[in-house]
């Protein structure tokens, strides 16, 4: 397959924004990060624009046999640069998903996406300075909004924290050194857990502790904070930040994860049954009527008859369950995964929309 540079390859203002109801994306180049890292490089099969805000991710479909799934990642790439989407991923222990893709995701292959969607952004929370914190491949949302400041706003405050555990498993190393020499205030330190044998490392090691903290920022109290990486790594930033009485407001943190089952209602200190069916809701492609008790999410009712709809994230985040709603009201709690002008055309999220009677998807 050809995928060198197109001589018909049109002007922005004549293309249409990216859709991903319609159109697929095609790995357009692969580059490695770091051990175990790797950026894909994506562009829309059919010649589209890409519009989101920088920090905000995307669920991919990977067809990982014997059946493909859904793994969400945050872009890395910047919207100022629209003709092109970026995500890096590092390979988990244990993951199907990741480590598919850096064994097999390659130059011409198409993939189906969903999004982009999410709030994690320095656009949705502005701010008149920020702090960045991170770890690990953590690093990407902060990658993308600062790749956007530098492009449009350069003169913008980041103090740019980031952890690894040696300094050859810092993604972006080399990119972010250079950006300290285009954007004048942007501060960059990174903290590594490990010295490498036959390297020398004159930076700061250690964990991310709250003396530390006055140290990197001596003004963190007055920054935006915006932080992501493991939940564990999260969680100490947070208790760091709430010991030493910042307000929280301007704290935010991306991560994503299925939403907790509902904790059923006690009747003498013994958890009662959920009520009996309420409402039938109909899977028109599928032809069945399926009896969906109270409180029960359409996604839930579905899995039940053994009808597959596609979902990731399972909170009302990351858009992935996306399913027109034809006839019937339904109650829905999302996180930001649908967008209003979605939410008009009559579409829904399967896994946080509960019927209001009966109701007929398009599934």
């Amino acid at each position: 397959m050809n995928i060198g540079v197109s001589q018909n390859y049109p002007h922005l203002d004549q293309m249409q924004p990216w859709n991903d109801r319609l159109h697929l994306l095609e790995c357009l180049s692969v580059v490695e990060e770091a051990p175990n890292v790797k950026t894909f490089t994506f562009r829309s099969d059919n010649h589209n624009w890409f519009r989101y805000e920088p920090g905000q991710f995307m669920t991919f479909e990977l067809p990982v046999q014997p059946e493909a799934v859904l793994r969400t990642f945050t872009l890395s790439s910047s919207p100022s640069r629209p003709f092109t989407v970026a995500v890096t991923v590092k390979a988990q222990e244990g993951s199907i998903g990741t480590r598919w893709m850096l064994d097999h995701l390659m130059p011409g292959v198409r993939l189906k996406a969903f999004g982009p969607l999410g709030d994690f952004s320095m656009r949705k929370h502005p701010g008149s300075k920020y702090l960045f914190i991170s770890a690990g491949s953590g690093i990407t949302p902060m990658m993308s909004m600062t790749r956007w400041m530098n492009d449009c706003a350069p003169q913008s405050d980041i103090n740019f924290v980031t952890c690894a555990r040696r300094p050859s498993d810092i993604i972006f190393r080399k990119e972010l050194e250079y950006l300290t020499s285009c954007m004048p205030n942007l501060k960059l330190t990174f903290l590594i857990k490990e010295h490498e044998m036959g390297q020398v490392w004159t930076g700061i090691r250690g964990r991310l502790e709250t003396p530390k903290l006055p140290l990197l920022a001596p003004d963190f109290k007055d920054r935006t904070i915006f932080c992501c990486g493991p939940e564990s790594f999260m969680r100490d930033v947070r208790n760091m930040l709430e010991a030493s009485e910042f307000d929280m407001a301007y704290y935010h943190q991306e991560c994503f994860g299925p939403a907790p089952e509902p904790v059923l209602p006690m009747l003498d200190g013994i958890a009662t049954e959920p009520a009996a069916a309420s409402a039938t809701v109909t899977f028109s492609m599928s032809g069945m009527e399926v009896p969906c008790a109270a409180g029960e999410t359409i996604l839930k009712a579905a899995r039940g008859a053994g009808i597959r709809i596609a979902a990731a994230c399972e909170s009302g985040l990351c858009g992935t369950c996306k399913v027109m709603k034809l006839a019937g009201d339904v109650d829905m709690d999302h996180n930001g995964g649908i967008l209003d002008e979605e939410i008009d055309e009559g579409y829904i999220l399967a896994c946080c929309s509960k019927p209001l009677g009966n109701v007929e998807v398009e599934a």
